[in-house]
């Protein structure tokens, strides 16, 4: 004759019970853990082709810009100097980094506040 459940549960000791749900607990944070560092390893090796792809696309933007910047200056060259369409290129050129540096001071600025207000 088979045992029922019942009479199995009732053979087993407390004691047992705890040790084999401890042991399934540790298993489960064992195998926990290394489902994370995989997750882990897969985000870091991921991350290296990601970057080298922006990378690849920054470069490709820079020529890209310096391809316009060159247009720019030989189209203008046809209407006025070249000196000129030079100097007329490189002072918007400045005037938009000058715009942006200012603005990124300004969000600096205004990070350094937030930062500081939050310490007091």
């Amino acid at each position: 004759m088979s045992e029922s459940a019942d009479d199995i549960a009732a053979e087993r000791s407390l004691v047992e019970d705890v040790r084999a749900l401890v042991e399934d607990g540790k298993m489960l944070a064992e195998a926990e853990i290394d489902f994370h560092k995989k997750r882990a390893i897969y985000a870091a090796n991921s991350a290296k082709g990601i970057g080298a792809m922006f990378v690849a696309a920054a470069v490709f933007g820079f020529f890209a810009l310096m391809a316009l910047i060159v247009g720019l200056i030989v189209s203008l060259g046809q209407h006025i100097t070249y000196w000129g369409s030079t100097a007329l290129v490189t002072g918007v050129l400045a005037i938009v980094a000058l715009l942006l540096a200012q603005r990124g001071a300004a969000k600096m600025r205004r990070m350094k506040q937030v930062i500081s207000d939050g310490d007091d």
